[in-house]
């Protein structure tokens, strides 16, 4: 069905032209029947028709939102085109992470197995008490903290896990939303994208896959709903990512996972138990948690600074030495460390210092900028030997501090109770530490 043949002049088929090369593309509204399928007529759709599929369509998967090629005479489909936007641009590819691999976040790790995996990996224990496995978790906390590279761990060793327990390789399919990509200022385009996550969703766990949306940025989305009489955009993201959250019930192989910075700005709906049930902290770190992060960024095949390594025994011992300084230098607590004040609604003020500020990804980057002072040495002087010293991490973690661009370079409260770990009730104000501002004394002034 589908293909032109050719006649002779009594109008007898003597021979087979294939289908036509040319004819419209149109979208999928739905499968009807193995043989009819409805397409739009117009790029809105708000006029359709109803057209057979060629011979061979018969057996392929179409899907609504697919595309298809229509025989100019718009009665048969003729060729499938699969909507490639749809149904791969959410997925991303995880990178093997293990749990080693991410420094200072045991609890936050132990929360997330014990909620995510061992529902997976026990299922027998949770059917005979009757308990259901969690569906969604939020993590929130600092930008910079691990948040992202928590949810990839997750999806990496749990699908790891969960392939030993079945004995076959099992594949995961990381969904990565960022809250801003799916924000759309068409009227019901956020809230058709929101069905198509978890449309896809549903069909890759029918296929086997071990199925992560990772939502981040949760707040931009799903933040909590106006009562007033001016449309927002909540108003309909909202219930449809919470129908979409129950629809997920009987499914045991996907996981939601949502980031925020401000966790008091998602709408409650999206929070309450059968939903997201779990809301995991992700703190800053420690000062163990430092010196274990330095030792994951500063890591043994680094080369060091060889006349710094000829005063200690070992290089294993010079390069736990530079861990200690650089933890000891960044943590300690003098004037020239001083980064913000915070002023509270009871009259109080605390300062915090550099170490209340620290993350992951601040010290990532300061190890990049301490390679980068011991990269130039090394093309300015090609014949001698370099590596890195303390002083390059300590040069590093001041212009850190002076450049992050984590750090607002205003006094706005909203900007910076993303960043401090303060509930925003008890927050009055905020003022920015500039050790390069003047600073305004009036009693040296004279009017």
């Amino acid at each position: 069905m589908g293909t032109r043949v050719k006649v002779n002049e009594a109008f007898a088929v003597i021979g087979d032209l294939g289908y036509h090369p040319a004819g419209p593309i149109v979208k999928v509204q739905e499968v009807i029947d193995e043989k009819r399928l409805r397409v739009a007529n117009d790029p809105q759709g708000m006029t359709s028709r109803i057209v057979f599929r060629s011979s061979d369509l018969m057996g392929q998967l179409i899907k609504p939102g697919d595309e298809v090629r229509i025989e100019p005479n718009f009665k048969v489909a003729i060729e499938h085109i699969p909507h490639q936007e749809v149904r791969d641009y959410y997925f991303e590819e995880v990178p093997p992470i293990e749990w080693s691999q991410i420094g200072g976040q045991e609890e936050a790790i132990r929360l997330i197995r014990e909620t995510i995996e061992l529902p997976l990996l026990h299922p027998e224990i949770y059917k005979k008490f009757d308990k259901q496995p969690l569906k969604g978790i939020l993590l929130y906390g600092p930008p910079g903290c691990g948040k992202t590279l928590i949810g990839k761990a997750t999806a990496y060793n749990l699908t790891r896990q969960y392939s030993e327990r079945l004995g076959r390789p099992v594949k995961e399919y990381f969904m990565y939303i960022s809250g801003p990509k799916i924000l759309n200022m068409w009227l019901g385009e956020t809230e058709r994208m929101v069905r198509e996550i978890f449309a896809i969703a549903r069909e890759k766990a029918k296929e086997g896959y071990l199925v992560f949306i990772f939502i981040d940025e949760a707040e931009s989305i799903l933040r909590t709903r106006s009562s007033g009489r001016w449309l927002n955009i909540s108003n309909t993201v909202v219930p449809q990512f919470c129908a979409e959250m129950d629809g997920l019930v009987s499914l045991e192989n996907v996981v939601v996972l949502l980031t925020s910075n401000r966790p008091d700005y998602i709408d409650p709906a999206i929070l309450r138990p059968g939903r997201i049930d779990r809301k995991v902290k992700v703190r800053r770190p420690d000062r163990d948690a430092t010196r274990e992060i330095f030792g994951i960024y500063l890591h043994e095949n680094l080369p060091l600074d060889p006349a710094f390594v000829s005063e200690y025994d070992s290089y294993q011992e010079a390069r736990e030495c530079l861990i200690e300084q650089a933890v000891q230098y960044l943590w300690r607590k003098a004037p020239d460390t001083e980064f913000l004040q915070v002023y509270l609604r009871n009259g109080g003020v605390e300062t915090l210092y550099w170490r209340d500020l620290v993350s992951g990804a601040l010290i990532k980057s300061v190890v990049d900028r301490a390679k980068e002072y011991a990269i130039r040495r090394a093309i300015e002087e090609p014949n001698a030997e370099h590596g890195i010293r303390p002083d390059d991490l300590k040069r590093a973690i001041e212009r850190e501090y002076a450049e992050n661009e984590i750090f607002p370079k205003s006094d706005v409260m909203e900007d910076w109770l993303k960043l401090i770990d303060y509930e925003p009730e008890y927050v009055a104000s905020v003022k920015p530490i500039r050790p390069n501002a003047q600073m305004d004394d009036g009693r040296n002034r004279v009017i």
